[in-house]
């Protein structure tokens, strides 16, 4: 009995012996392991590094902004995880292209209101330089230059993405159809011309042409003031890819603003950014070209009604929109929307009619929930069209001097995958 106990114990100690050499084996082996392969390096099941976002750099004018504007940043934006929007100073503008429209502080607050960008350098050059180049890339950490499939060419005959090109850091993204600032300012220069010459057109008819997005008169092959307006084209994927695509959530306190929004402006950005801190989803009802004509002018809008729908669209503070909005807020609108409060601002086309019988927002005024907002800035559709007629000559040249790249743009252009 005495040798078995031995022997038992021997074997016990033999096991025993075995079973702390295999298990240090297995941790010299698990060590080994961690120090060729660390644990952000292997399988990312421990402690998985974090991914360095990309960083992708626009600049531009952003001269009288647009859905064009727009639709470029939001694809610029899809190409990375963040957008660094560069906005060129007045003085860059007037040396490169003619007087800008509207004036640095106004198209910064342009730029910062759409929902794609993530962060604005102010006075961005033209041009960009070597150094300029080098402080995007060690100072903004951008990964990548973007520019449209446009070209854009300085007064020196050189392209102004050479540089990003050569170190193979550009990105191109499509250009968007039928809307640019020279577009833009053709129209309304045409508006002006076509006014003065009231007695010989039909207004209503003249209107339907902007609304459209064109002019029987560049159609015909006439020159008019210089630049070809082209047709924009709306398709429900445009629409899909500005929308927000979320509903306000059961308890949500809805705030409704309604107008015209023609030639979107920096007041008009004001005043959503005011009625979105009133509630937590902001509506925003769109007058049809029809109804902009009947109150404001045979001349009005500028822009259609699917155009003005997108600007208004990529605005940050809006949540919604209602095309082709009614121009009388009624009992049954506010009941299906669920509208809390219905607000108007101080600074608009046309205030009169609160003063009238047919006011538009007589039942929201009624039920105690329409509100007056101080806007807080003093412009108007009217007052960007004032800056253009008071310095006509200027924009008819720099229009002129545009038509050239407009036409060959259009000549030469190709299909461009993406959007």
């Amino acid at each position: 009995m005495s040798s078995d106990a031995g022997h038992s114990e021997i074997q016990g100690s033999r096991l025993l012996a075995t079973c702390l050499l295999g298990g240090v084996v297995l941790a010299v082996s698990v060590v080994g392991f961690f120090l060729v392969y660390p644990p952000q390096r292997s399988f990312g099941i421990w402690r998985r590094r974090k991914k360095k976002p990309i960083r992708v750099y626009m600049d531009g004018c952003f001269d009288m902004m647009h859905y064009g504007h727009c639709n470029a940043l939001r694809q610029a934006r899809a190409l990375g995880d963040q957008l660094v929007v560069g906005v060129v100073c007045d003085a860059e503008i007037i040396a490169n292209k003619g007087p800008p429209v509207t004036p640095l502080h106004e198209r910064m607050i342009m730029v910062s209101a759409v929902k794609w960008v993530d962060e604005i350098i102010p006075d961005a050059p033209y041009a960009i330089t070597e150094d300029f180049m080098k402080k995007l890339f060690d100072e903004y950490n951008i990964d990548y230059i973007i520019h449209g499939d446009d070209p854009c060419i300085l007064p020196d005959g050189t392209d102004a993405y050479a540089l990003a090109k050569k170190v193979g850091r550009y990105k191109q993204i499509k250009r968007t159809e039928g809307v640019s600032s020279t577009d833009i300012v053709g129209r309304m220069l045409l508006c002006v011309r076509e006014r003065s010459n009231s007695d010989s057109h039909n207004h209503s008819s003249l209107q339907r042409q902007f609304s459209h997005g064109h002019s029987q008169k560049f159609e015909d092959g006439g020159s008019g003031s210089g630049t070809r307006i082209s047709h924009f084209l709306p398709t429900s994927r445009r629409i899909v890819q500005f929308s927000n695509g979320k509903g306000p959530g059961p308890d949500a306190r809805i705030v409704y603003i309604d107008g015209a929004f023609d030639l979107f402006h920096a007041g008009h950005v004001e005043i959503l950014r005011l009625a979105r801190g009133l509630g937590d989803f902001l509506l925003v009802g769109i007058h049809t070209d029809q109804t902009v004509s009947a109150n404001r002018g045979a001349h009005r809008p500028i822009m259609n009604l699917h155009e003005r729908s997108l600007s208004v669209l990529a605005c940050r503070y809006v949540d919604e929109v209602i095309i082709g909005a009614p121009w009388e807020v009624s009992k049954d609108m506010i009941t299906t929307f669920n509208i809390s409060l219905v607000v108007h601002g101080t600074i608009a086309e046309n205030n009169d009619f609160q003063k009238g019988k047919d006011n538009p927002y007589a039942v929201p005024i009624s039920m105690g929930i329409y509100k007056l907002l101080e806007s807080p800035l003093d412009i108007t559709t009217s007052t960007i069209i004032k800056r253009i007629v008071s310095n006509h000559e200027a924009y008819q040249k720099r229009n002129e001097k545009k038509a050239e790249s407009e036409r060959r743009y259009y000549e030469d252009k190709t299909y461009v995958t993406g959007e």
